[in-house]
């Protein structure tokens, strides 16, 4: 009698393999290929990758190979996490985007990088250890002019020596109208001095479905705003950082009529390290018919109640969501500057009141009043989403403080108590930390507003 003898598991057709995966979930599938290296193998198909997303950490060589020999020809979007001072980093950026701009699946790019203010050609680069348009700007170029399978998603990654080219990437779209997201506000090496680029209208007029978009607020001007109302936008981030005395400001007629066009678009006005223009915020920059619906002002080392007062009352009824944030550490001779709120009323408490699609409050830095939380959750009840706090007024007992925070979690609906300090981010804590920690800080928040 003969027996049949069936073939080891390894040696199973790649085309039988093949057809059992179709049948497995992603994550069995994911198991399965985990048996040996032929089935290993067989996994690595484009059917089996669709909407793949990658996270590329260039210090991890084994990862940086195997993504250049296979995973760069499967996956639809990718970060680039690397380090701008390392050149050797550099080195292997520019070898990815050139393998990327030959891969015909690639529609989505994201640059992540620790030193975000690298220093933008213009100002003092005459030392400047790598050549930006070489090693970036011409693989980016050759990614972006492709016609098929073309670029939706580019986030530059608020890098400020490649958002300097701004005009020459949106010249080098080979196909605008299929660009979605366009991520071109920048984090500052010098937030008091730096050269400001232009943006063309018309080359933005062509990314007809563009979506979200981020600028720093220096490229912004009337002409460009009305560009802007042709496209799609649902999102718009205005980076500020210093105020050009030559910057004509946008006018509240344009921002009204930018306004009509987008009724419910997600305007977010972001100060980053603005330690002037923070001062005259209510003054130079927001205007009552701006549509605003969030509000970051981000280690300005400065609590400017009059903008709080103001918006309060002109931006009453769009504003959703604020965050006031410093460290606790201040940049000053004191270890400590406790900034407490001195005003006839807490603009918090106001803005509570007035703004009636508040969810959001977010303060760091600053010493709030326990009472004056009270406050702000009886006035906004559950449809405050999200109320975070670290620094609170330490006058009442520990008795009435629990009898506070008790009654917060009822008026909000949820469990709430101020973020103790072995909780908070090193870049809001007591102790003065780097620039780097700092951005990263910034550069996160920025990300998740654009929705990344």
């Amino acid at each position: 009698m003969n027996r049949c003898v069936l073939p080891a598991w390894d040696q199973i057709p790649s085309l039988v393999l093949g057809k059992i995966y179709n049948y497995l979930e992603p994550q069995d599938r994911l198991n399965a290929s985990q048996t040996c290296r032929h089935w290993r193998g067989v996994l690595f198909q484009k059917r089996f990758f669709n909407n793949f997303k990658f996270r590329l950490h260039i210090n991890n060589e084994r990862q940086y190979t195997f993504f250049r020999q296979t995973l760069c020809n499967l996956a639809t979007e990718v970060t680039i996490n690397f380090d701008f001072m390392n050149v050797f980093h550099i080195e292997k950026v520019r070898k990815i985007l050139y393998r990327i701009a030959r891969c015909n699946n690639m529609q989505g790019l994201h640059f992540s990088t620790s030193n975000v203010g690298i220093i933008a050609p213009g100002i003092k680069n005459k030392e400047k250890l790598i050549d930006i348009e070489q090693c970036f700007l011409e693989p980016l170029k050759m990614f972006l002019n492709r016609k098929n399978f073309p670029c939706q998603i580019l986030d530059l990654g608020a890098i400020e020596a490649l958002t300097f080219y701004g005009i020459d990437i949106l010249k080098s779209l080979g196909k605008p109208d299929a660009l979605l997201q366009l991520t071109l506000a920048s984090i500052k090496f010098d937030p008091c001095n730096y050269t400001i680029p232009t943006i063309e209208p018309t080359l933005l007029q062509k990314c007809s479905s563009l979506q979200a978009l981020s600028l720093d607020y220096d490229c912004l001007n009337e002409d460009l705003l009305h560009a802007m109302e042709l496209l799609p936008l649902n999102k718009f981030l205005i980076c500020i950082h210093s105020l050009n005395r030559q910057h004509p400001g946008i006018s509240d007629t344009s921002w009204a009529r930018f306004g009509a066009a987008f009724p419910n678009i997600d305007l977010i006005v972001s100060l980053v390290y603005a330690f002037e223009a923070v001062e005259v915020l209510q003054v130079r920059i927001l205007r009552r018919n701006m549509p605003i619906t969030h509000l970051r002002v981000l280690f300005c080392d400065f609590m400017n109640v009059d903008a709080l007062d103001w918006m309060s009352i002109n931006n009453s009824n769009t504003l959703k969501s604020i965050q006031w944030i410093d460290s606790a550490y201040k940049h000053s001779d004191k270890k400590v500057m406790d900034l407490f709120i001195r005003s006839g009323q807490d603009p918090f408490v106001m803005m509570a009141w007035r703004c009636k699609n508040l969810e959001e409050i977010v303060i760091h830095g600053y010493v709030i009043d326990p009472h004056n939380i009270v406050g702000i959750s009886r006035l906004r009840g559950p449809t405050l989403k999200r109320l975070e706090i670290s620094m609170i007024d330490e006058t009442p007992t520990e008795a009435s403080m629990d009898s506070f925070i008790e009654e917060i979690n009822t008026l909000i609906g949820q469990k709430w108590e101020p973020v103790p300090p072995s909780s908070l981010h090193p870049a809001l804590g007591y102790i003065p930390v780097t620039d780097d920690v700092r951005d990263k800080y910034v550069f996160d928040l920025m990300r998740r507003d654009m929705g990344y």
